[in-house]
């Protein structure tokens, strides 16, 4: 099976998301099939638990008739959290190929290892940081317009919506980072 293939597909998948973190998701079967594919859909659909892994695991069940997926491999590109690492347990994946770490809330090596916990069943096999610079690279370019939009948005809501007029203009913020002796 061609890893970095599928996970390009996955990145690709990713970059529908307009105004979604960009995570994408493929659930591919042991002949090399795509079974479903998704991306998140949090802010579309106002859902927490509308993750990519939790969509594609919808979506291909809603296709096959079937919730278990014994054989198949999910490529994401954004290490699993721990709600998606339990579904992802739950139906029965073998296999999980994914891009970028998720040192924040990861469950699937790095916080957690919710995936190869012996003591929740059978372990699946976790193949971590396919692309994980391409997927790495989305995400941060997403977090920083993200930061710049919310940035930009306060300033202007402080200066002029709330009648401030030039409170918090640049100059004196620029005054106020200064270190003085």
């Amino acid at each position: 099976m061609d890893f970095e293939l599928f996970m390009h597909l996955a990145l690709d998948e990713a970059r529908k998301g307009a105004d979604e973190v960009p995570v994408g998701a493929l659930l591919v079967d042991d002949k090399g099939e795509i079974v479903a594919s998704a991306h998140n859909l949090r802010e579309a659909k106002n859902d927490p638990t509308a993750h990519a892994e939790l969509e594609v695991l919808r979506a291909a069940a809603d296709l096959s008739g079937d919730w278990r997926f014994e054989g198949t491999t999910l490529f994401v590109t954004l290490e699993p959290c721990v709600m998606c690492a339990g579904a992802i347990r739950e139906a029965r994946i073998s296999r999980v190929v994914f891009a970028a770490w998720n040192e924040v809330s990861g469950a699937s090596g790095s916080v957690y290892d919710v995936l190869r916990d012996p003591r929740l069943g059978k372990t699946i096999e976790v193949i971590p940081g396919v692309l994980e610079n391409e997927a790495s690279t989305l995400l941060s370019r997403y977090f920083k317009s993200v930061r710049e939009t919310k940035l930009s948005s306060q300033k202007y809501e402080s200066e002029w919506s709330e009648g401030k007029g030039m409170d918090n203009h640049p100059c004196e913020i620029a005054f106020d980072n200064e270190k003085l002796d």
